[in-house]
């Protein structure tokens, strides 16, 4: 019995076998001929209308700032709930009482935060959406094209760390536009608040073949007097391939970065 089962095994082996290889074109006969035949070359998914907005690539900060720097410079305009609660913030974080946990559970940085973090990110644009990769934290933000920003109820209902978020073009700048934030982030490493109906948008552009930039305006009238705005410029690496991350664990070296201080 042993013996028979051990010969239909064989059996069905052989058969895949061969017919895994008649599929490949390595047999003889009509096999041969088909592996001669040109095969089609993929082509591109997408292709940007213009060379300005094609912006995919992976790309990098210039420089790192622990505190947000405000286009036009100055402190960041809280009103008075928002100054008190920066200030809880900051006096939790410096006696313990409070964790930074974008870098202890790797939970997502949210906006501004993450676009000025010193690690590098991936731009992949395809037909109707964009999705940007972020290797810090492994954050995945898929914006769509083609549908609007979801009602107020789903906003309320579903609120993200990264906020949802639709773009369009306006000329050569990606507009990004989000809502539907939690208010689990800081906007900054220091502990800086902000509300849960904080609404973003951003700008992208290149201002070169291989120089990008990114302006957000944030508005929060429940924290800040006045909306502002925040301005990030990164450099295209095509040479470097997003990598690993892992909470507690070594990563790629981003000493390198201005503004980065490596303990």
């Amino acid at each position: 019995m042993i013996k028979v089962r051990v010969g239909v095994a064989l059996a069905v082996v052989l058969l895949i076998t061969s017919t895994a290889e008649a599929q490949r074109g390595g047999g003889r006969g009509r096999g041969a001929q088909e592996d001669t035949a040109p095969v089609p070359s993929a082509g591109p998914i997408y292709t940007a209308p213009t060379p300005a907005m094609n912006i995919s690539g992976v790309w990098w900060t210039e420089s790192y700032s622990a505190k947000i720097q405000l286009v036009g410079g100055g402190e960041l305009p809280y009103n008075e709930k928002g100054k008190a609660a920066y200030a809880m913030n900051m006096a939790a974080l410096k006696n313990g009482l409070m964790r930074d946990e974008a870098r202890h559970l790797c939970v997502p940085d949210g906006l501004p935060r993450m676009l000025g973090n010193p690690y590098p990110f991936q731009i992949i644009q395809t037909p109707g959406q964009v999705a940007i990769v972020y290797e810090l934290n492994h954050v995945i933000r898929i914006i769509p094209m083609d549908k609007p920003m979801p009602n107020a109820h789903e906003l309320e209902v579903a609120p993200y760390y990264s906020g949802h978020s639709v773009a369009h073009w306006e000329d050569d700048a990606l507009v990004i536009e989000s809502a539907g934030f939690n208010d689990k982030t800081f906007l900054d490493a220091t502990g800086a608040p902000h509300s849960d109906a904080m609404t973003t948008v951003e700008r992208v552009r290149k201002l070169s073949d291989t120089r990008l930039e990114d302006v957000i305006t944030v508005n929060d009238p429940e924290m800040f007097a006045r909306p502002w705005s925040t301005r990030f410029v990164y450099d295209l690496h095509p040479e470097v391939r997003i990598d690993d991350y892992v909470c507690g664990e070594k990563h790629r070296d981003i000493s390198k970065v201005r503004g980065v201080v490596v303990k």
